[in-house]
């Protein structure tokens, strides 16, 4: 299963940093490891599984079923798996849940795979393999975060634990993706060197950050909070909506920092 991800525009990573609600649009194109998809291209794709699940719904007596509601696309733009499904099925990869049994041996070993996708609540981020080195391309984080193989497995396991959704991705990952002037099509993507991305998530792991201590353990999506944090972190949430590069960035800092000392625990 080596061949299938290894190797991606000679080794560039591209990441998408969280834009509005978007990290299943994020997610999608880290998977694919490039901006092959728009946030329109995923509302098409659950507007026809919406159709279909109507047409075989269609005269059912199933009382939890409201053909007048999007099942795969919430109002604040979240977006189901079977939606990411599709999109990856156009490039003949398989999204399987790691808890299957046809998934057993990348429970086993990880390492011998290309990526995963992860979903708890509203969000979605990918963790992929780009020319044999491990990468988390978490939309909230700034750059790239390298995994080495003996913490990816860890991860994964903590990822569990705290009740994430992961699914295993197989099949024919693309092996290019023509990088443009612009860089990335979309507006939110962008090409970074593994060394430029270790720059970047070193800088942001600084301590200086002088929001650290206030918002730490409110950033991070994997670490249970408080009742008394829910409006401090929806006022968070809220301001990623319409918030500077810079100002994601920093969430992305404080992301990062938490999970550095939770895995040093």
């Amino acid at each position: 299963m080596e061949g299938g991800g290894g190797a991606s525009n000679g080794g560039m990573l591209y990441h998408e940093v969280q834009e509005s609600k978007l990290c299943a649009v994020h997610c999608v194109n880290t998977v694919l490891q490039g901006p092959f998809f728009s946030e329109f291209d995923l509302a098409a794709l659950a507007s026809d599984l919406d159709s279909t699940e109507r047409q075989m719904m269609l005269g059912s007596a199933t009382g939890d079923f409201l053909p007048h509601l999007s099942h795969n696309v919430s109002l604040d733009g979240d977006f189901s798996i079977q939606v990411l499904q599709k999109a990856l099925e156009v490039w003949d990869l398989q999204v399987i849940p790691l808890d299957s049994p046809v998934a057993e041996p990348a429970q086993i070993d990880p390492e011998s795979e290309n990526a995963f996708i992860c979903h708890l609540e509203d969000h979605w981020f990918c963790i992929r393999k780009v020319s044999g080195e491990w990468y988390n391309f978490d939309s909230l984080y700034a750059a790239p975060e390298h995994l080495s193989k003996f913490y990816l497995s860890a991860y994964l396991d903590s990822l569990k634990g705290f009740g994430w959704s992961i699914f295993l991705v197989r099949g024919n990952f693309p092996k290019e993706c023509p990088m443009t002037s612009s860089e990335a099509s979309n507006g939110y993507g962008q090409w970074l060197s593994p060394e430029d991305a270790e720059r970047i998530t070193k800088s942001c792991n600084s301590p200086s950050n002088p929001r650290a201590s206030r918002m730490q353990h409110l950033s991070d999506p994997h670490v249970p909070y408080s009742d008394e944090d829910e409006d401090l972190k929806a006022a968070i949430a809220a301001s990623l909506m319409d918030s500077t590069p810079e100002i994601k960035a920093e969430v992305g800092t404080l992301e990062s920092e938490n999970k550095n000392t939770n895995s040093k625990a």
